[in-house]
């Protein structure tokens, strides 16, 4: 059966909604409109008013409102339209959600998910094509979820309602109207995971979400050069699995990262510092890595797909690091 990463979405949020009462869905233009990216469509009519609220245009107001929510039993899922608006809200995020747990020795828990759209290549601009997720990482007491296929777009919300802690994802949008093969929910399902998404042996190729199908697509090219890539989605920016990435590298001695967030303080950067700390003498070249251009986005069309990795870009870098 195909399924969009659209789809996934709705129905996996759809799910946790009816069988979680004291679950609801806040934010704007979630309810009449069905949401900027359609994922709550027609849930306002079906669900009704007290499991679909409408926000008014104050991300600070509805993540702090949800947060209460959130302290006093309840399980709120906030949608914040692009991943810039959290920028809004980063003072409740952080300070309250992130902190609470630990500033309450463990008495209070923020049972909260936050989900918003990321990444660039819709011409939207310098303030709405960014990757902010590389940032949220960094603060102990957030989990990120990055689903990057349509299996995970329709399962990782099934756990993360479960979590006591506050738990944010975000959903590229150049992956909404992907559509790939479906099938039921693995035993083995774990959001927490690192996924080997293609085995090889020449090079780990690692990345995440929007960058993760242009990875797949450079992996493939690269075999009619005789070099079998492996490729790893991530999946999960905190806690980050480093088991998968460290047996990857012990196995290919090498390792590229695509990120699409700009190379100056990004979480490629992270991980590169961590397979220099814990597999130095299984490296055969220094690891690399291959981010956005550091330039705000363009809006012009072409201007935006040179600032970001693309295929061809990831397929160069290859083949300079396998000759």
């Amino acid at each position: 059966m195909k399924l969009t990463y659209r789809d996934a979405l709705r129905q996996g949020l759809k799910e946790v909604l009816l069988k979680n009462e004291n679950t609801f869905l806040i934010g704007e233009d979630v309810g009449a409109y069905g949401g900027t990216y359609a994922v709550s469509m027609d849930f306002w009519q079906e669900l009704g008013p007290e499991k679909i609220m409408d926000a008014p245009l104050s991300e600070a107001a509805f993540t702090g409102l949800a947060i209460g929510a959130a302290l006093g039993g309840l399980k709120p899922i906030v949608e914040i339209m692009t991943v810039n608006f959290s920028l809004l809200a980063m003072d409740q995020i952080i300070n309250s959600a992130a902190f609470m747990r630990y500033m309450s020795g463990g008495q209070i828990t923020i049972p909260l998910i936050i989900r918003m759209t990321t990444g660039g290549g819709r011409q939207l601009g310098a303030q709405h094509s960014n990757s902010y997720e590389g940032w949220l990482a960094h603060i102990p007491g957030l989990k990120i979820l990055v689903p990057g296929t349509v299996e995970d777009a329709r399962y990782m919300l099934r756990f993360a309602i479960l979590d006591p802690n506050p738990v944010l994802i975000f959903e590229h949008a150049l992956l909404f109207n992907m559509q790939e093969d479906f099938k039921d929910i693995p035993k083995d399902f774990s959001p927490y995971q690192a996924k080997l998404r293609k085995s090889g042996k020449a090079l780990s190729l690692i990345s995440y979400g929007g960058m993760l199908h242009k990875c797949l697509e450079a992996a493939e090219e690269m075999l009619k050069f005789g070099q079998e890539v492996e490729v790893i989605d991530l999946r999960c920016l905190r806690p980050l699995d480093e088991k998968t990435i460290f047996d990857s590298i012990q196995k290919t001695h090498r390792a590229l990262i695509v990120e699409e967030d700009w190379k100056s303080g990004s979480f490629s950067a992270e991980i590169s510092a961590r397979i220099m700390e814990n597999c130095f003498s299984d490296l055969a070249v220094p690891v690399q890595r291959l981010c956005r251009k550091e330039v705000p986005a363009a809006y012009a069309k072409h201007l935006e797909e040179s600032a970001i990795p693309q295929t061809k870009d990831i397929v160069h870098k290859l083949q300079e690091m396998l000759t």
